[in-house]
């Protein structure tokens, strides 16, 4: 197609015309809204059986931290067996422990363990949904893909805490939880019934154990300049997500309470939304790794200039900026992916995306301890400046890498008259 090997951006239309592209998005979508209504009902179910906020805020805190240890040790999985396999088991798994956490007679110590359970399992998911639409989704079409599910994921986070919200309200936790394993049942039917076999290629590697996995993983990132720089931009946007951490003393420091805090934490999420949709419609596919650097930089000036205390509204712009430009993100992601061997594409993918997470928790908590000791606007500028030093370090060596790269496939490009009969 003109797009795989051209300039021309993919379309929408052309992406959502590929029948597996479908059933993945569906099933992340829907998925996606049940656990983010079900983060609501577990909060409200511990601090309704403990009264305790410490306690409520330990297990929210559960449905991030997992992933930090089982992403390394799962994410090979989907290099070593046939991927459909993979994304319909972890779907399966998942439904059923989240059935298990509705039962209302379960022990509160029982959830939580059933909890992290249940989010370990997330790095499979989404290793092996990533290996499969690289599969799916060639050239400039995946980059479009990725940007759809950007897109429609942010606008599920942002609708599903609100209307998640509502929904617990009205149905109680346990219910809401019984809805979030049918969403899970949901995802398994489409991987099943919509997604080919998807068998990794080997290269000649005969199934390493978990261990040589990993090893081998992170061996292959960390000594190629492209990837590791790719990834490490990528982290950089754990400085980026500080609004997020500190929406609520931000908000109160501003002389506002929840709506203000809730106003500040949407911001990102809904500039991100416009600013994927509009650099995957517009901007061209030979112009976007080239405008990395530049948008990741650029991300972390509107929060640099929170310093000037301003008032709500102008906050609000300024965090909606930086999440528009953050979309920088979803081009080193598919980037990444591209470059990386069919054979460690979901192990290199659950390495990056498990530091991600992890740079994410260390922002959030780098900003918190900040706010403790100075105003809230201020640390949130001042991890904006963290950021964009990062993404200037780091984007002078994929800069470097990138030329480089390119400079390596003109010599090996046949000459046109060498090409010619």
């Amino acid at each position: 197609m003109a797009n795989e090997g051209g300039d021309t951006p993919a379309t929408f239309r052309e992406v959502l015309a590929v029948g597996e592209f479908r059933a993945l998005w569906i099933a992340q979508m829907q998925s996606r809204f049940g656990d983010q209504m079900a983060r609501v009902a577990i909060a409200v179910l511990v601090f309704e059986r403990t009264d305790s906020p410490l306690l409520t805020a330990l297990t929210y805190a559960l449905t991030f931290l997992p992933p930090l240890v089982s992403a390394p040790l799962l994410a090979g999985l989907a290099d070593r067996y046939p991927r459909r396999t993979v994304f319909v088991a972890a779907e399966t798994f998942r439904a059923v422990l989240v059935a298990l956490m509705a039962i209302p007679a379960m022990p509160l110590p029982v959830v939580a363990v059933l909890l992290v359970l249940v989010v370990s399992v997330q790095p499979l998911n989404s290793a092996t949904r990533n290996a499969i639409l690289s599969n799916v989704l060639t050239g400039d079409r995946y980059v479009v893909g990725m940007g759809i599910f950007g897109t429609t994921d942010n606008i599920v986070q942002v609708g599903g805490f609100a209307l998640g919200g509502v929904l617990v309200g009205l149905v109680g936790s346990h219910p809401a939880l019984a809805i979030d394993a049918a969403t899970f049942a949901v995802s398994m039917l489409l991987g099943r019934f919509g997604l080919r076999e998807h068998r990794p290629s080997t290269d000649g590697l005969a199934g390493p154990s978990a261990k040589r996995s990993v090893r081998r993983g992170a061996t292959l990132i960390f000594r190629d300049p492209r990837l590791w720089s790719l990834a490490a931009i990528q982290w950089m946007y754990g400085f980026y997500v500080a609004p997020e951490g500190i929406a609520v003393p931000y908000a109160t420091w501003l002389g506002f309470g929840s709506i203000g805090a809730g106003l500040l934490m949407s911001a990102d999420p809904i500039g991100a939304t416009f600013g994927m949709f509009g650099l995957a419609r517009w901007v061209r596919p030979a112009s976007r790794l080239r405008l990395l650097t530049p948008l990741a930089v650029l991300a972390g000036v509107p929060l640099v200039l929170a310093v000037v205390h301003p008032v709500l509204w102008l906050a609000i712009v300024l965090f909606a900026v930086s999440g528009a430009l953050s979309s920088y993100t979803m081009f080193a992601h598919a980037a990444f992916v591209q470059a990386v061997p069919d054979h460690q594409r979901g192990q290199a993918v659950g390495l990056m995306g498990a530091g991600l997470q992890a740079a994410q928790g260390l922002g959030i908590l780098v900003a918190g301890a900040l706010a403790d000791v100075v105003s809230p606007p201020t640390a949130v500028a001042i991890c904006g400046a963290a950021g964009l030093v990062g993404c200037v370090l780091v984007g002078r060596v994929w800069d470097r890498a990138r030329v480089r790269g390119a400079d390596e496939s003109d010599e090996m490009a046949p000459s046109s008259s060498a090409a010619e009969p």
